[in-house]
């Protein structure tokens, strides 16, 4: 009999360690395809991994400039979610009947620094950009990038525009401007918080948080796109990306929650 029951408690505890490792949906593993903005990369590949553990799916992530992946999405490509770097490219594909009704959130408020890796070159204040004494300053394509606009609404506030334009380099997405800056190739530039919040020491260089009444909100919104509606993998991992453990990872690279 003690055999027996050990058996037993053998069995209940595979059970329990095979449930655990079943999909959430309860089907078998899927794939899941997003485009997400390229400054969402880190809290984007730490909310998938945590995911993809909990569910057995899979999530194919491509990352880009906000306005690159909206035209992708414009001309058909496959993404069934698309997370922005701001409000405008999810408000006009829900205006232009591309998404699920009512799937549009915020899932993150975006914070611009100016940002150096010598850690000497920024001060607390910004006056650097006013006293000069370097030669290049990276931001992202205004275009494009929603950080890269943030950056000239900052620089034309501070009524710099005329003086900092001959030194600007813009990098196609924010990841390309924080390599600019992280290779030296410019010796400071506006970055999103998020890539370098979580710096360790020997790394963070110097940085302005950039005060939130210089630029227009970084309100970054999301929608489930049509092509996601209805399968059931995309549909859970999308209601997964409001949860309160998505959530606790988005406020732990710097991002503010709306």
């Amino acid at each position: 009999m003690q055999t027996f029951k050990g058996f037993g408690k053998f069995i209940l505890g595979a059970a329990a360690v095979i449930s655990t490792a079943l999909p959430l949906s309860g089907a078998s593993a899927e794939e899941i395809h997003a485009a997400v903005a390229a400054n969402f990369t880190a809290a984007m590949k730490e909310i998938v991994a945590n995911y993809e553990a909990k569910s057995g799916n899979k999530v194919l992530v491509s990352y880009g400039s906000t306005g690159k992946l909206y035209s992708q999405i414009k001309n058909g490509a496959p993404f069934e979610m698309f997370l922005a770097a701001d409000a405008k490219r999810p408000e006009l594909l829900e205006s232009e009947g591309m998404t699920k009704p009512g799937t549009r959130f915020t899932y993150a408020v975006g914070k611009l620094v100016l940002w150096s890796a010598d850690p000497a070159r920024v001060d607390a204040a910004g006056e650097v950009l006013k006293e000069g004494g370097f030669a290049h300053l990276a931001i992202a394509n205004p275009k494009t990038a929603p950080y890269g606009a943030a950056a000239a609404e900052v620089i034309a506030s501070l009524g710099l525009t005329e003086a900092l334009t001959p030194l600007l380099i813009q990098g196609d997405s924010i990841t390309q401007t924080y390599q600019f800056v992280a290779s030296g190739n410019a010796e400071l530039g506006f970055v999103a918080l998020s890539q370098v919040a979580l710096l360790t020491e020997d790394k963070a260089g110097s940085r302005w948080m950039v005060p939130s009444d210089l630029y227009t909100p970084l309100a970054q919104q999301a929608v489930l796109l049509k092509t996601g509606e209805g399968k059931a993998a995309a549909e859970e991992f999308y209601a997964y990306l409001q949860s309160p453990e998505a959530k606790a990872v988005v406020e732990h690279y710097g991002y503010g929650l709306e």
